[in-house]
């Protein structure tokens, strides 16, 4: 941001040096009190809706940490980063001695608790054995089973299959290496075309002016000569806490007709629907600018020149745009600023 603020301070300055430069450096100062002549334009207020260019990146929204449900050793890892995968296929395991043990154990504990089950209810039966003593057994079969089941499971769990047909971005972990439980092992996306989108930040300004279903049109530097339009599907609403910038996502109209990378490099230009109250007016009129801020000479009755304070906003090759400090007054002063000074006595020309 403050790259493109000193850029923006050059341009302004450069086109006011122009300006000034060619018409006015060859008129002698004024004396105190003489009547200065002036060119004026007349102040007209109108609705434009300004383009804004922003940089950023192509990625995916289905992109997914894969991790094992229970920790261990890493025994294999059957891909790379760059390989295409399949939904479903085998990814990564752990080695199973630890885990495919503990199934076993719960196993042999859940047979037992089916015959002291099955030896207490004929007990029961025979009135040998009591009501409390029948429910007991009961329920050691039920926890035995849920036990079963936690084991069966996280066995399961002990291997990494594709959730989805893609690309192997990442790769976090190697044969041999201990991850704990939830750790990342491999990340991927998938490779519906649909699912691509760009992502780019923007300032408060440009986001406030931005809304969804906005059209945008994208470039990439692989496809230089061929742009490609797209739509705005999502916008944050909180700002970075680091930049303060917030985030912005464009859908490629039809993404399938070109070959995008995650993380790759693109440009876009927005086209916002809303509209800015602002006027146009030329850069030899304006004075001190600084960043956003700039002074102009005004008149309200075509005799004394005032100076205003503006806030400024998109710069255009033949005009800057002034978003605030100028309503109210009916007259620009856009030649003689530079022999100016506040309530001077000004003569009309043009």
């Amino acid at each position: 941001m403050k790259s493109l603020t000193n850029l923006y301070s050059i341009l302004l300055l450069t086109g006011i040096a122009f300006g000034c430069g060619q018409a006015e450096t060859t008129r002698p100062l004024p004396s105190k009190g003489e009547v200065i002549p002036v060119k004026v334009q007349i102040l007209e207020k109108g609705s434009h809706s300004n383009p804004i260019s922003t940089s950023g990146n192509f990625t995916t929204k289905n992109e997914t940490i894969l991790s094992f449900k229970v920790g261990g050793i890493v025994s294999r890892i059957y891909v790379q980063e760059g390989e295409k995968v399949k939904q479903g296929q085998l990814l990564a395991t752990l080695n199973l001695t630890e885990i495919q043990s503990g199934l076993n154990q719960s196993k042999i504990g859940l047979e037992k608790a089916k015959r002291d089950f099955e030896r207490v209810t004929r007990l029961y039966t025979d009135s040998v054995a009591t009501l409390e003593q029948k429910q007991n057994a009961e329920t050691a079969l039920e926890i035995a089973e849920q036990q079963f089941k936690t084991a069966a499971f996280n066995l399961e769990y002990s291997q990494i299959r594709a959730n989805q047909s893609g690309f192997v971005l990442a790769k976090f972990a190697n044969e041999g290496q201990q991850v704990a439980s939830g750790a990342p092992v491999l990340q991927i996306n998938g490779n519906n075309a649909n699912a691509w989108v760009f992502r780019t930040n923007v300032n408060d300004q440009n986001w406030s002016y931005i809304t969804l279903g906005d059209s945008a049109s994208l470039r990439t530097d692989t496809e230089e000569s061929r742009g490609f339009s797209g739509k705005i599907v999502r916008k944050s609403q909180a700002a970075d806490p680091v930049t303060g910038s917030f985030w912005i996502e464009i859908a490629p109209d039809n993404p399938g007709e070109t070959k995008f990378a995650s993380g790759m490099f693109g440009r876009a230009t927005v086209f916002p629907s809303n509209q800015i109250e602002a006027w146009e007016i030329p850069y030899e009129s304006l004075l001190d600018a600084q960043g956003d801020q700039g002074y102009v000479f005004v008149s309200k009755d075509q005799k004394t020149a005032e100076k205003v304070s503006v806030k400024l906003g998109k710069i255009s090759p033949k005009s800057v745009q002034v978003t605030e400090g100028l309503a109210g007054y009916p007259h620009l002063i856009i030649s003689g600023s530079a022999y100016l000074t506040d309530q001077s006595q000004i003569k009309i020309q043009n």
